[in-house]
């Protein structure tokens, strides 16, 4: 009887070491019996335990306002969530330029941004109505139009091409820098070599003032730069401090010649992938870091004009009206364009 008894419960011991090792085969590797594998990249499938994880991408470096901007979202959303969604910011074009960026998102493989106002034009050209030249007086009238009607209508037109405007935050006043010379009047400009932004409305803006316009992207204008294929470029004077620009630019000119924004913006695939509360929450936290890069910039802006002076740059502030007077045939040029939405803008600003 014993030695039947012993019989039995080795034969129930394998049975049951057996079955044990038929479940574990039916698992995924690493993941508990009965539990799928949760994808944590943005996309469907998530586990409904684990957080999901946002790239968030740029193309400038840490010192500069989108790396704020994109550094605040991540601590809101992260905070607002509970740590359900986590952000990771990609600085330095680590995922591609702008409009590489621009198209991920459309296509859902790059979560979101934080991205110049200017390439997007090329996907919803109306957006680009907000840097005709000389448009915004003062960052005051470009916030009240940006975060009114008027800029959430364009955020919101953004879905037609596949992407989610969130809120604007800004690259700002843009100006000129150059290494040939002073430029204190439209004819100082003639005949420069200046990069801009791959945006009609810059390049006909630089036409107008009688440069050689290159529109290229900013990580090969940086290149063209250091190697002397160009003249110049323009930008706001966060960016040619952040990016050391006075290494290859002399001359500095606060012509202010354009208010740039930048949109925090993500996948349409992505956002839809969202309930409403946490749409909620992205929205808000965008809007929240977008206020707080504009305060930053404006803080910094007195100081970093003091080192790149300090750096041997010679900054010049020329009187703007021959400027003014210069670019108004792209308005012209633009009035079936853009013309409507000047129209509002300048309306809005009475």
């Amino acid at each position: 009887m014993k030695e039947q008894r012993k019989s039995r419960f080795v034969v129930l011991g394998v049975l049951a070491l057996v079955l044990l090792f038929l479940i574990a085969g039916c698992s995924s590797p690493g993941q508990p019996a009965g539990q799928k594998p949760a994808q944590n990249q943005g996309g469907q499938g998530q586990a409904a335990d684990q957080p999901r994880t946002l790239r968030l991408a740029h193309v400038v470096n840490e010192k500069d306002g989108f790396h704020v901007a994109a550094t605040k979202f991540k601590e809101l959303v992260e905070q607002k969530t509970g740590g359900k969604v986590k952000i990771e910011i990609y600085p330095n074009a680590t995922l591609g330029d702008e409009r590489t960026l621009l198209e991920g998102m459309q296509m859902g493989t790059v979560d979101m941004g934080v991205i110049t106002n200017g390439p997007i034009a090329n996907f919803l050209p109306e957006i680009a109505a907000f840097e005709l030249p000389f448009l915004f007086k003062s960052r005051e009238e470009a916030y009240k139009v940006l975060d009114g009607p008027i800029g959430q209508e364009v955020l919101n037109n953004l879905s037609k091409v596949n992407l989610k405007g969130l809120a604007f935050a800004e690259r700002g006043f843009r100006n000129l820098t150059n290494s040939k010379r002073a430029v204190n009047k439209p004819e100082d400009i003639k005949g420069l070599k200046i990069r801009v932004m791959e945006n009609p409305v810059y390049i006909d803006t630089f036409k107008a003032l009688g440069a050689n316009a290159v529109p290229m992207a900013w990580t090969e204008a940086l290149t063209a730069l250091q190697q002397g294929t160009i003249d110049g470029q323009e930008n706001p004077v966060n960016v040619i401090y952040a990016f050391k620009l006075y290494e290859t630019q002399k001359y500095l000119s606060l012509t202010r010649h354009t208010y740039a924004p930048a949109t925090i913006i993500m996948s349409q695939q992505v956002w839809s992938s969202f309930p409403a509360d946490v749409q909620k929450v992205l929205v808000d936290a965008a809007k929240e870091a977008a206020a707080y890069e504009r305060r930053w910039n404006a803080e910094q802006e007195e100081g970093q004009l003091k080192e790149l002076k300090d750096k041997g740059m010679e900054i010049s502030e020329p009187d703007t009206a021959p400027f003014q007077a210069a670019v108004q045939p792209v308005y012209e040029k633009n009035k079936d364009k853009y013309g409507a939405l000047v129209a509002k803008i300048r309306e809005a600003l009475k």
